[in-house]
């Protein structure tokens, strides 16, 4: 599973991101949380987003992925969303 939230205005690199828990993304982000637990009673979660293509973005907006994961879901998770860059990954 999968969730995103998808902004309508369009971004591109450079311009300043800011989701602060007061604003639509950060609100719609929280909510979609809410649901998430109550349906499917995750353990935790990953939220991300891709900022220009070098980073795996395809579609100039802003959109963030929130990711419901689950003990036992990978066999040693520590280092998150940082296993995108497997050398990174563990500290």
């Amino acid at each position: 599973m999968h969730v995103g939230t998808v902004s309508t205005s369009f971004m591109k690199f450079g311009d300043r991101i800011r989701i602060e828990m007061n604003d639509t993304s950060g609100r719609s982000i929280f909510g979609a949380i809410d649901q998430v637990v109550e349906k499917y009673e995750p353990d935790g979660f990953n939220i991300g987003i891709n900022i220009d293509s070098a980073a795996g973005q395809s579609v100039l907006h802003l959109h963030i992925h929130l990711i419901p994961r689950y003990q036992g879901d990978m066999p040693d998770p520590k280092g998150g969303v940082r296993g995108v860059i497997p050398e990174r990954q563990k500290y």
